[in-house]
């Protein structure tokens, strides 16, 4: 099993977006980065751990624990012109973006990302490190332990 932490603007998809859903699960739609979209594509299985964050907001930081949901498969909203995620170099032959679902499993306190600084023991969590944007990062095992206990 491998862990991941996957950022969400709460305004797209809060944790309660998800919890409101059938199952509470969501299609993560929208990475259009090649480094995230490998991730999800050639990683990500059903049952890994996700640490689901609220970025661009008021108080960033981690809100829930989820679970991927799903196998990969293509980000439907590549090939909708009316998208803002829409990519005219997609095809539904040759999609370029993948996508998982997301089932959140329970909200939690948010844990800020001042919080997460905070602490000696996960100052190598790579959305801890200096420029690190990307919207999905792997999680180490003892982070995650460190984090939800199991």
């Amino acid at each position: 099993m491998k862990y991941w932490l996957m950022k969400s603007e709460p305004s797209e998809c809060s944790v309660d977006d998800a919890l409101a859903t059938k199952n509470s699960t969501v299609p993560w739609v929208g990475v259009r980065n090649h480094q995230a979209r490998n991730f999800m594509r050639d990683d990500m299985q059903p049952g890994d751990g996700v640490l689901f964050y609220h970025s661009s907001c008021a108080e960033p930081g981690i809100v829930g624990i989820a679970q991927v949901a799903s196998t990969p498969y293509p980000d439907p909203t590549q090939f909708d012109a009316a998208s803002h995620y829409y990519d005219p170099k997609a095809t539904p032959e040759e999609p370029r973006w993948q996508l998982v679902d997301v089932q959140v499993l329970r909200k939690i306190p948010n844990i800020t990302l001042t919080a997460l600084r905070e602490r000696a023991d996960l100052q190598d969590m790579i959305v801890l490190k200096k420029g690190s944007r990307l919207s999905i990062t792997p999680v180490d095992a003892r982070h995650w332990k460190a984090l939800v206990g199991s």
